[in-house]
């Protein structure tokens, strides 16, 4: 039923030069900025050859488009050129992490804070990195570190939440989680994390928890759909139902919005002729949808439509053979054909 399960991560280090994935125009238009910007860049590096700057800015571009072997050497340039920026070890280490290489990515972060002790980025970006590589220790003494800079820097207290949650320390990573909302009342991850916490517990808290990430997203689906799941699982079904048809709205092909409506009349509401259209919906957009149809399916059999019950149960198999609830269905059945 969960369509999204929070990532105990924020991914990988954010990188400002890289792109999040998008509709094809949107692509294209992403795609001829960065190559207008690049055409900027290398005029300016062919009038300006000295200027470490220009190849640091270059790099970035690069790495956002992926092209890491172009990134490294140029901001291997701008080392050469100047050795004591710690900006340029940052987007060192950016370019290492990006092509898997985490160690070289450490020791580029290291030399930052060596440079510039101060340098809160690069602490936090070790600190994150120590996180992907599950050296928690180190990822906690660094976020001290960072917290010995600035007691307010929310991201440090959202970095060791995260790993404190990957530990299973639930109690201490709430703390951390609110710590960072306190210092950052706009921290959507925090809100979504703190939502996702209190929805397991079904505490009241979950339902004000997101939507203080709507009131900062409000376009958010995985918001919507947490909530939407909080409501239907502490029996606010009438909440529920508006929270997923909201979620179609946002996201007209999300599968799972009509679905979950279909299934809260299914099983919750035993309203058995209102759940079907719901499933039918769920299937035009994705006809792979076997779930749907075995719903769909046990729908028309609770109403005694035997023929469209066993026609959704074989699609459903067609689709996932072997599955066990539509086999059972079927067999379900056959037992009511040997009883008429």
């Amino acid at each position: 039923m969960r369509k999204f399960v929070t990532c105990l991560f924020l991914g990988l280090l954010a990188l400002s030069a890289c792109r999040s994935g998008g509709d094809g125009a949107g692509q294209k238009a992403d795609s001829d900025t960065t190559r207008i910007r690049l055409e900027v860049l290398n005029q300016q590096i062919e009038d300006d050859a000295e200027n470490p700057e220009l190849y640091n800015r270059r790099a970035k571009y690069l790495l956002g488009d992926h092209q890491f072997d172009k990134a490294l050497k140029d901001i291997k340039m701008a080392i050469s050129l100047d050795d004591k920026k710690s900006g340029y070890y940052i987007t060192l280490s950016d370019i290492y992490l990006l092509m898997g290489q985490t160690e070289i990515s450490r020791d580029g972060l290291k030399k930052a804070i060596a440079i510039n002790p101060r340098e809160k980025e690069a602490f936090l970006k070790l600190a994150k990195l120590y996180l992907i590589v599950k050296d928690y220790p180190n990822c906690y003494a660094t976020v001290k570190q960072l917290l010995d800079l600035d007691k307010s820097f929310a991201d440090a207290y959202y970095t060791r939440a995260i790993g404190l949650l990957e530990q299973g320390d639930t109690i201490h990573a709430v703390d951390d989680l609110m710590q960072a909302v306190d210092k950052n009342q706009q921290y959507y991850e925090a809100y979504i994390q703190l939502g996702e916490l209190h929805s397991i517990k079904k505490s009241p808290l979950a339902e004000l928890y997101l939507k203080n990430a709507l009131n900062i997203r409000p376009q958010s689906k995985e918001a919507m759909y947490m909530l939407g799941m909080f409501y239907q699982e502490t029996g606010q079904y009438t909440k529920a139902i508006a929270t997923y048809q909201n979620l179609g709205k946002v996201d007209t092909s999300f599968r799972e919005a009509p679905y979950n409506i279909g299934y809260i009349y299914l099983v919750y509401l035993n309203d058995f002729s209102r759940a079907i259209p719901f499933f039918t919906e769920s299937l035009k957009k994705d006809p792979g949808y076997y779930q749907a149809y075995f719903n769909r399916g046990y729908a028309y059999e609770l109403l005694g439509e035997y023929k469209n019950a066993m026609d959704d149960y074989q699609r459903s198999l067609k689709i996932m053979v072997n599955y066990d609830k539509a086999i059972e269905g079927l067999n379900r059945l056959d037992k009511v054909k040997v009883r008429k």
